[in-house]
């Protein structure tokens, strides 16, 4: 219990890219609500927010996916903002509304999940509709409403869209340099233990392949753990060079790159030339240069590469722009891949019934309370609901204690609050940038800036005497946090189980095509360590690349993202109580075959070409 509540409020280090959905936002936003402030009419200040904080998403997309994915974000608010304000101004019960707005936020959920939009997901969205099912509103008022919202959420776009003009490549650069990044982590992680076995005099052989000159295939915890962490960051930065439509040299050197990070999973041979100390400083210098401003790094020769005689020509799949691989076929993605995750049986349906429940009764408790504002009773049980039971009660115990510590960073800042409107508009815009600065540090943190900023939207529409405003706001956090985690314990998600299942059965299939690959047969005679005998130039090459085979790549890249989905199923089933026995033996045994068969991938993967 005790870790438990210690990994809730430990501060990790912050995100890198922090500072751009900052600053979007910020920017975002300042226009609206100066031009507001100047107009006189801050009480519209609901209405353009709404479509200014859109400048919240996206920020680790390429552009072209940036502009489509921004576009789907902003019709989603609008559209929300659009069922929110009808409604409002159809009834005045707020049971209904109530009602009403726990629907949609449990919309929210599904679909952010499913789509996986990322950062801030779907807790923007619901927090701006649930307050706009409880702004009174004129039907003839509606259109004009949603005209600001468009019209912000147009800024938000191009705002977002604005640093393209700069630094074209910008975020698939990062996304490259973060798997550099991990690579150079593994190496570190390989140095360490490669110290001991040094002084041993041993090296420890691969104890199921003697005489390979290979390492232990069973990789130790910290090195599994690392491995995890570059097939994810390869996964990803693989991914985002898939978004890129066409192809170019800077995208050819990216991919490159990418490479270079992915042959860190290949288990090293005994005497290579390079130390893991040597590749983890060179991972780290590329991983600064991928990062930087200037011209992309020239990659020599993977470890491997540079052990082939001297003559031989070596050819990969990222040498020439034509060369750069596009997604294997069969892989979903965009629309069809949110719905397949939606379909019946996913074990995302459960989590958006316990937010469709739970979000409704919390908003009825506070009314049975008399609480004057129910939706923020609706937005923190929204705000809970995490991919399994644990997170969401980890999630409850943040959002309590950020709630508690920015109601009284709110009572601090009353004397500015009160000096007026313009000092007001100020006072949230700095809070936007200091939430964002925050919350990727912890949840709890980002909320010391985001509750003050909540109440100063609320304060824009009417003033309400500060003791009620606290006090509600308070008992609304309460309530919502309680209901909601009953409310996990009531909806169960039996089906995290049937996932593992699902992403077991494809991590078979990917390997097993793998092992064709490699030309062998799973069970056959020949044993991974016989397909690896005889070092350099003696294995089987499997072609990749421009002109060759490309299911080589495709191989790969489905073993990846299948362990990756594996790692990501275990863990989420893991928070769950009520489960059925986890296989975690079995998950454990195809963790540790896939990863060694995904080295052998990424050991073989480029063409050999005779040494002429």
């Amino acid at each position: 219990m005790s870790n438990h509540l210690g990994g809730a409020v430990r501060l990790r280090r912050p995100v890198d890219t922090w500072h751009k959905p900052a600053l979007s936002a910020a920017a975002a936003l300042a226009v609206p609500d100066l031009t507001l402030l100047a107009l006189g009419r801050l009480d519209l200040v609901l209405y353009t927010s709404a479509g200014a904080m859109c400048a919240l998403y996206a920020h680790g997309l390429p552009y072209a996916a940036r502009a489509r994915t921004l576009a789907w974000v902003v019709l989603g608010m609008v559209a929300s903002l659009g069922i929110a304000l009808t409604a409002a101004s159809l009834t005045t019960s707020p049971v209904l509304l109530v009602a009403g707005a726990s629907l949609v936020a449990a919309a929210h959920k599904a679909l952010c999940d499913a789509t996986r939009v990322g950062p801030p997901g779907n807790l923007i969205l619901t927090f701006i509709s649930s307050t706009a099912f409880f702004v009174p509103q004129r039907p003839n008022d509606v259109p004009l409403h949603l005209a600001l919202a468009v019209a912000a959420g147009a800024l938000a776009w191009l705002v977002c869209m604005a640093p393209a003009l700069v630094r074209p490549h910008g975020p698939e650069r990062l996304a490259v340099a973060r798997a550099l990044e991990s690579a150079s982590a593994l190496w570190q992680v390989r140095r360490e233990e490669a110290g001991p076995r040094e002084h041993q005099g041993m090296g420890h052989q691969d104890t199921g392949h003697q005489g390979t000159g290979h390492r232990d295939a069973g990789p130790r915890d910290a090195e599994l753990t690392a491995r995890r962490a570059v097939a994810g960051a390869v996964n990803s930065g693989r991914h985002t060079l898939f978004l890129i439509p066409g192809t170019d040299a800077a995208r050819a050197r990216l991919a490159r790159l990418l490479a270079h990070a992915e042959s860190s999973l290949a288990t090293p041979r005994a005497g290579r030339p390079h130390t893991p100390a040597d590749e983890a400083e060179r991972c780290a210098a590329l991983a600064r240069a991928v990062r930087g401003g200037g011209a992309l790094p020239e990659i020599g020769p993977t470890p491997d590469e540079a052990r082939r005689p001297t003559g031989a020509t070596v050819e990969t799949e990222h040498t020439t722009p034509a060369a750069v691989r596009r997604p294997s076929p069969g892989r979903t993605t965009g629309v069809r891949a949110a719905l397949t995750r939606l379909r019946p049986g996913s074990p995302l349906l459960p989590v958006g019934v316990r937010v469709a429940v739970g979000c409704t009764l919390a908003g009825w408790a506070s009314l049975a309370a008399g609480v004057g504002h129910p939706y923020w009773a609706v937005v923190s049980a929204a705000s809970i609901y995490q991919a399994n039971s644990t997170l969401s009660g980890q999630r409850a115990l943040q959002r309590v204690l950020g709630n508690v510590l920015g109601l009284a960073l709110f009572f601090a800042l009353l004397p500015l609050i009160r000096v007026g409107p313009p000092v007001m508009v100020l006072l949230a815009l700095a809070l936007q940038i200091g939430a964002e600065a925050l919350i990727t540090r912890n949840y709890w943190l980002g909320s010391v800036c985001v509750t003050p900023m909540a109440l100063l939207l609320t304060e824009f529409g009417g003033h309400l005497p500060t003791g009620t405003l606290i006090a509600d706001r308070l008992i609304d956090t309460v309530v919502g946090v309680t209901v909601g985690l009953a409310c996990c314990a009531v909806v169960t998600n039996r089906r995290a189980t049937d996932r593992i299942e699902e992403a077991l059965a494809r991590v078979t299939a990917a390997r097993s095509a793998a092992l064709r690959r490699l030309g062998e047969n799973e069970g056959g005679s020949g044993s991974e360590g016989e397909g690896e005998k005889g070092g350099e130039g003696h294995g089987r090459a499997v072609p990749d690349g421009a002109g060759h085979d490309p299911e080589a790549g495709w191989a790969r890249d489905r073993l990846a993202l299948a362990l990756v989905e594996l790692r990501e199923a275990f863990e989420t089933a893991s928070g769950e109580w009520w489960q059925r026995a986890l296989p975690a033996e079995r998950v454990a045994a195809a963790e540790h075959e896939g990863h060694r068969t995904l080295a052998r991938l990424v050991r073989h993967a480029a063409p050999r070409v005779p040494v002429s």
